[in-house]
């Protein structure tokens, strides 16, 4: 396959990227440097996990969840579907519903966070997030995975709790983080 059929909706990670504001800010430091005599570069990285694109291990909100490190391959390998979100606040019911969202499907939405939010410098508060209603929505659905492009799934200062109970209390990965700014929505392989 030509590299040029690969999107990467990763984030860079670097000092100075927003983080969650309870999480350490991501530090670089070298430990070893070509430069001063050393054999090789080797730096030691300090990052919080909720920092750029990650994965919400289901134990992440759920009392006795499974954790990343035994998360199935196929939570975030195989067929994906990027839904454009208009709504400048929440992922809603109303926006969601017409796209006819089937049980097992891997789920994205590009909301105005991938022109705005990622491309502060800042932490910002006020990003679009799931809503609750829409949380309950895709568990009912059975969706296998959901995938937002801010650092968190459910609102900074509103329904955090709730979202994340909703997807992970239903065995939903919630990936977040996701760069999709050049990302057309459809479907992906």
């Amino acid at each position: 396959m030509e590299s040029n059929n690969w999107i990467d909706i990763s984030l860079t990670i670097h000092p100075g990227m927003p983080y969650w504001p309870d999480n350490p800010a991501v530090n670089v430091e070298p430990s070893q440097c070509l430069a001063h005599g050393d054999v090789c570069n080797v730096s030691k990285m300090t990052i919080g996990t909720h920092t750029g694109t990650h994965v919400d291990g289901i134990n992440h909100f759920i009392k006795g969840g499974i954790g990343v490190d035994q998360m199935p391959l196929d939570a975030t390998i195989g067929r994906a579907r990027v839904i454009e979100i208009k709504d400048p606040k929440q992922i809603t019911v109303a926006e969601i519903e017409p796209h006819n969202i089937q049980a097992g499907e891997r789920i994205l939405f590009k909301t105005q966070n991938s022109d705005r939010a990622l491309k502060s410098d800042k932490f910002v508060e006020d990003f679009v997030h799931i809503s609750t209603d829409a949380a309950n929505y895709l568990a009912e659905k059975k969706v296998r995975t959901v995938g937002v492009d801010y650092l968190s799934v459910g609102g900074y200062e509103g329904n955090v709790i709730e979202v994340h109970h909703a997807l992970l209390g239903s065995g939903i990965w919630a990936v977040e983080g996701l760069n999709l700014s050049q990302v057309e929505p459809g479907e992906y392989e």
